[in-house]
């Protein structure tokens, strides 16, 4: 069987070519995978030539997958790699994917456990809601702990949910479901237990 050779390279629409083998249109790849793995006109598209530009093809696509998931919000290096998992992305690209987007700074664990701390305490959370959640994101304990560290004390928080709904065993209900410290409900639940 004879190894077919590259006999056009034309470009089709942005940032795509298309490749003719022996005379024959084949397929329309991104430039970019073209100029990776060297196709020029005239060279034959043996095993190798095909398997790295299949290669580049996969880690293309997961590149391409992981800026969407990141359009979408924002993730940790950890989840990222999940949705890329769920999406079926071959593991060598997936590991490729996030790495790039990690040091692309797209990916950033600190940044993204912060801005969700943030987030979870103005919906009053508590902080061990908040650890948990950050946690089964995939963030990293020492990333956890600082963006917990950064927020408002715990007894600030539960004054400002108590004056917004109220001082009531229902509120203390609601505040341990949310997260907070037994320490941090210990005033609330001692001066309702008084007014018993």
């Amino acid at each position: 069987m004879a190894v077919p050779v590259v006999t056009a390279l034309r470009a089709r629409g942005s940032g795509h070519v298309a490749i003719d083998l022996d005379g024959q249109e084949w397929r329309v790849v991104p430039l970019e995978a073209v100029y990776t793995t060297g196709l020029t006109v005239g060279r034959r598209l043996d095993r190798v030539a095909a398997r790295g530009l299949r290669r580049e093809l996969r880690r293309l696509e997961a590149l391409r997958e992981a800026r969407r998931a990141l359009r979408a919000r924002d993730h940790t290096g950890a989840s990222l790699e999940r949705r890329l998992t769920a999406r079926g992305t071959a593991p060598a690209a997936r590991r490729e994917a996030v790495e790039a987007m990690l040091r692309a700074g797209f990916v950033d664990d600190q940044r993204f456990a912060s801005g969700r701390a943030e987030l979870l305490a103005r919906r009053g959370a508590g902080d061990l809601f908040i650890a948990d959640d950050l946690e089964r994101q995939g963030v990293p304990a020492a990333a956890v702990e600082a963006a917990v560290a950064a927020l408002d004390p715990e007894p600030t928080r539960v004054a400002a949910v108590v004056e917004a709904r109220g001082r009531s065993a229902r509120t203390a209900r609601y505040l341990a479901a949310m997260g907070f410290s037994e320490a941090a409900l210990e005033p609330l639940v001692a001066e309702l237990t008084t007014d018993a």
